[in-house]
């Protein structure tokens, strides 16, 4: 088992109370079971979660405040499905990449992480965004099909065609791949 791996969770504690938010949520409805599977198979191993996640303006609050006020918009039956524990790690972004002004780069330094599992939303621009710094930070990136989803599918098919084409990232769905597998040369 690969120690150096680590499962990113990309806006999933979301509102989704914006124009183009109830496509979002009807996409993201089939993601959420193969996102929690892999969290769980990744507990197992020991290996470390990670949410990063849009402040919402919510700058000054902190993580449970976030998820709580999350929670009172549309997206709320999909962040109860996803909840970080409290031993996973939680990092605020201000923009669309999760490398983007966070300390994302130091932690996964310390943690000695080398491949990166990258699941959540949007397909076509936060997961598009953090995989494009992750490539650029040179960590192999696995992008499971079935655990990433966007306001529109089109989009999404062609974000994860990106992702494969020009950051070399595997995009084999979550249940074709085992986690030994996702990362080899």
């Amino acid at each position: 088992m690969e120690r150096d791996t680590a499962l990113i969770i990309i806006d999933m504690i979301n509102k989704m109370d914006f124009d183009g938010g109830k496509d979002l949520i009807h996409h993201t409805r089939h993601i959420t079971g193969p996102i929690k599977q892999l969290k769980n198979q990744m507990k197992q191993n020991g290996l470390p979660i990670i949410y990063v996640n849009d402040n919402f303006g919510l700058w000054q609050d902190n993580v449970d405040e976030l998820i709580e006020e999350c929670q009172k918009g549309p997206g709320a039956e999909i962040i109860r499905e996803l909840l970080p524990s409290e031993d996973d790690y939680f990092i605020i972004k201000p923009k669309h990449s999760g490398f983007f002004g966070t300390q994302l780069s130091i932690l996964l330094n310390q943690l000695g992480i080398k491949n990166l599992i990258l699941t959540g939303v949007a397909g076509d621009i936060c997961v598009l965004f953090t995989a494009n710094d992750a490539y650029m930070r040179e960590y192999k990136i696995w992008v499971p099909s079935d655990c990433v989803a966007s306001e529109k599918q089109e989009n999404n098919e062609q974000a994860m065609s990106i992702m494969e084409r020009s950051l070399f990232a595997v995009t084999s769905k979550s249940t074709d791949l085992d986690l030994e597998d996702a990362f080899k040369e």
